[in-house]
């Protein structure tokens, strides 16, 4: 198997034509960021951003790369910003991605994870100068037992709340074209990637832990917390990133070897529990207190969740670059520069080339 240095990666991208679905968003303003900064020629399709503020605005990316306002339930829409722009890469991360959302809107979350999905494949199918996708789905989308060793890439797949389950089914639907039409397409590659919980400044989303300790400590209200059991995969957003961004370039140059799906996430070693990751940040910013939610008036959510890398590390060259301790620490640091009204592109670009300090 070829692989693709890790110092080479992020330079193969300059001068490329990337395609991101879902740029708008938390993880997908990380990515597109990184992409303009390292030369690439950029076309973005998604919603508006749904937050205000949101990470997409305040770096005012719109400036900078080609923004497509779009839904990718529009089939028509969608193939067309995709065959008109004849990119080399695809990244896929457009998604209803809220457990809560899924159960308050179980239909648009299926309408957007699975038929999205299949629209988005559908156009890729039909764009000749595509060398390489990577299809992104979530953690969610095992079966989820509560088991302690961690799901590898082979595990069965399935999902109790909606949100999981349509990402299960985006997996389906991902492999089904994969075998159907994508292994036969000559100078063709595309993989899914899952990637654990996924946390770091700019994150506005409303359930989740991160996002919500910031907005209670900075109102001087406890953070109130459902499951202060519940185990997560947490990893700063620049670690999957890391992984999309390997994994579509070894794809370019040897599909065979790459295709399939790959998690991406931390070590078992690293994963925390909910109280202990508030605890945490409580101790980096000084302040805040936590108040346990009894009300018992919440949807399901899993005990436990972690997910088994070996494959990412053993085949891909892959792995986390920083703990936990340094995850909170950048996530705290990005923040604090929000709320005190500093420079949100400089701190921003001061965390990517610390992380990729080797390859920028």
């Amino acid at each position: 198997m070829d692989l693709i240095e890790t110092r080479k990666v992020l330079p193969f991208f300059k001068g490329k034509k990337v395609f991101v679905t879902g740029h708008t968003g938390f993880k997908g303003s990380w990515l597109v960021f990184l992409l303009k900064e390292i030369g690439a020629t950029v076309k973005g399709f998604a919603l508006e951003p749904e937050s205000d503020p949101n990470h997409f605005d305040l770096l005012s990316l719109k400036n900078d790369i080609d923004h497509t306002v779009g839904d990718i339930r529009n089939e028509s829409l969608l193939k067309k910003a995709i065959l008109d722009f004849q990119p080399d890469f695809v990244f896929h991360l457009a998604a209803q991605a809220l457990v809560k959302d899924s159960y308050n809107d179980p239909v648009k979350t299926f309408e957007t994870n699975v038929m999205g999905s299949v629209n988005l494949l559908n156009a890729v199918r039909q764009c000749d100068s595509i060398r390489s996708l990577v299809f992104i789905t979530s953690d969610k989308c095992y079966e989820n037992v509560d088991c302690i060793w961690g799901y590898r890439e082979d595990d069965r797949l399935g999902g109790i709340d909606p949100y999981s389950a349509s990402k299960s089914s985006a997996e389906i639907v991902f492999s089904s074209f994969n075998r159907s039409y994508f292994l036969s397409k000559e100078n063709f590659g595309a993989a899914s990637a899952r990637a654990g919980n996924v946390i770091g400044g700019g994150d506005w989303s409303p359930n989740r832990i991160l996002p919500d300790c910031i907005r209670a400590i900075n109102f001087n209200e406890p953070i109130k917390i459902r499951k202060p059991n519940a185990t997560r995969p947490w990893q700063h957003v620049l670690e999957p990133i890391s992984g999309y961004l390997s994994l579509g370039v070894n794809l370019y140059h040897n599909p065979s070897a790459f295709t399939g799906t790959w998690n991406f996430g931390p070590p078992t070693s690293q994963v925390k529990t909910v109280d202990e990751v508030a605890k945490m940040l409580i101790k980096l910013i000084g302040k805040g207190s936590i108040e346990i939610d009894k009300s018992n008036n919440y949807n399901y959510e899993a005990n436990m969740l972690q997910l088994n890398c070996d494959k990412a590390i053993q085949l891909l060259d892959w792995r986390p670059r920083w703990d936990i301790n340094k995850t909170l620490e950048a996530t705290v640091q990005w923040y604090k520069v929000f709320l005190n009204e500093g420079d949100i592109e400089s701190i921003t670009k001061s965390q990517l080339y610390e992380y990729f300090k080797d390859e920028l």
